[in-house]
C-alpha cells in the first residue's frame, strides 16, 4: 500500500512536495515561452493549481482528468493563492496502484452515513403528520436513492463540493427551516421540513460521484430541480393519504427554491414556506462558500480571500467578539443568548 503523507490543505509557500495526487483537470495552454500544462491536483483536503512549464511540458502528451500521478514540485504563491510548479511527474496505473482512495476523494467532515442517519432522525422526531413521515421513510428506504444521496456533492465547485456534501447541505437547510418555524409558528412546519430535506435531491442525478464529479447528461439537459421532482413523483403518487393540495404546495417549494428565474428557478416563491426555503438554501450555500474561501487564510498576513468570480467579490474574515472575551465558562454562552439557527455542522 502506497501511503500518502502530504495533503494540499497543509502546503506552505517554499515547500517541496513529493507525493501522489489525482488530476482533477489537465489541459494544455500556450505561453510566450511555449506550450505548458495547466493542472489541478486533488486529494481529500482540496485542490491546488499546478503548472508544467516548457520545455519540460513536451515530455507529457496524454495527461487527463482522473489519472493518478506521483509528482515532485515546489509550492509558490500566485495572486495570493498557493500553486505548484511541477518538476517531475509519473502517471500511475490506477487499477494496479495500491492506494487508499479515501485519501483522494474530498468528503464531509462527518461520515455521510452519520449525516443520513441524522436526517432520518430529524424526520422521525419532528414530523407530526404521519403521511409525511411515511413518505420520507419510503423515499429513504429506496436503495438507489440512499446510495446516491450518500455519495453526492451539493455542487461541482461552489459549496459543499465533496462526497456527503448534499446530505450536509440538506440537513443544515432543514435545521434552519425548523429554526424559522419556531419564530413563525403559523408556517407549515411539516411540509417545510420535508421540502428542505429533499429540495436538492436531484443533484444526486445531476452530478456524477466519481473522483472529479462532473455534470451528467440528464443534469445538463434537465437540471436538478426537474430531476428531483421526477425521482419523488412515484412516491407522491403512492401516498394516497397526502392531500393533493399539500402535494401541490410541496412541488411548488421544490420548483421555486432558487428564488428567481435568473438563478434557474422554474417558478418564483409564492408562499411563506417557499420564501423560507429559498432563503435558508441561499444562506447555507453562502455561509459554506465563505467558510471554504477563508479556511486557508493566514490571518496574521491578511483577512481577505481571493476574488471569487461567482460572488463577484473577495470575502473578509472579521475579528470575532469572542476573541476579545475572557475564556471562562461563564462567558461562553450567557443565559438566554443561545443562537437558534445552527449555521454549520
Amino acid at each position: 500500500m502506497m501511503e500518502k503523507t502530504n495533503f494540499i490543505s497543509q502546503f506552505e509557500e517554499g515547500q517541496t512536495v513529493e507525493d501522489i495526487f489525482v488530476l482533477a483537470e489537465a489541459r494544455q495552454a500556450e505561453s510566450k515561452n511555449g506550450p505548458y500544462w495547466n493542472l489541478k491536483l486533488q486529494d481529500k483536503t482540496g485542490r491546488i493549481e499546478a503548472k508544467i512549464w516548457h520545455p519540460q511540458s513536451t515530455q507529457y502528451t496524454n495527461l487527463a482528468p482522473e489519472q493518478l500521478v506521483r509528482l515532485q514540485g515546489m509550492i509558490r504563491a500566485f495572486r495570493g493563492q498557493p500553486q505548484m510548479t511541477v518538476q517531475r511527474l509519473q502517471v500511475l496505473d490506477a487499477g494496479e496502484a495500491a492506494v487508499n482512495w479515501s485519501d483522494f476523494i474530498p468528503s464531509s467532515s462527518r461520515p455521510p452515513e452519520e449525516l443520513l442517519a441524522a436526517l432520518e432522525e430529524l424526520f422521525r422526531d419532528e414530523l407530526v403528520f404521519r403521511p409525511w413521515r411515511t413518505f420520507c421513510r419510503q423515499v429513504l428506504k429506496d436503495a438507489d436513492i440512499r446510495e446516491r444521496f450518500l455519495a453526492a456533492p451539493a455542487a461541482k465547485t461552489i459549496h459543499h463540493a465533496y462526497r456527503g456534501g448534499l446530505l450536509e447541505h440538506s440537513l443544515q437547510v432543514a435545521r434552519l427551516c425548523l429554526g424559522v418555524c419556531d419564530i413563525y409558528p403559523d408556517l407549515d412546519r411539516d411540509l417545510l421540513l420535508v421540502a428542505a430535506g429533499f429540495h436538492d435531491l436531484g443533484k444526486a442525478w445531476e452530478l456524477g460521484a466519481g473522483i472529479s464529479p462532473d455534470y451528467t447528461d440528464p443534469g445538463r439537459l434537465m437540471g436538478h430541480i426537474h430531476l428531483g421532482l421526477e425521482v419523488l413523483e412515484p412516491f407522491l403518487k403512492k401516498s394516497r393519504q397526502l392531500d393533493p393540495g399539500l402535494v401541490l404546495h410541496f412541488k411548488h417549494l421544490l420548483l421555486s427554491h432558487h428564488g428567481e428565474y435568473a438563478f434557474g428557478s422554474p417558478k418564483r416563491p409564492k408562499t411563506p414556506e417557499a420564501f423560507v426555503l429559498h432563503h435558508a438554501d441561499n444562506m447555507d450555500a453562502k455561509i459554506k462558500a465563505w467558510d471554504q474561501a477563508v479556511s486557508g487564510l493566514n490571518l496574521a498576513e491578511s483577512h481577505w480571500s481571493a476574488y471569487l468570480p461567482f460572488l463577484e467579490r473577495p470575502l473578509y474574515h472579521p475579528p470575532r467578539t469572542r476573541d476579545f472575551m475572557p475564556r471562562t465558562s461563564e462567558t461562553k454562552n450567557p443565559p438566554g443568548k443561545q443562537c437558534l439557527l445552527p449555521l454549520k455542522e
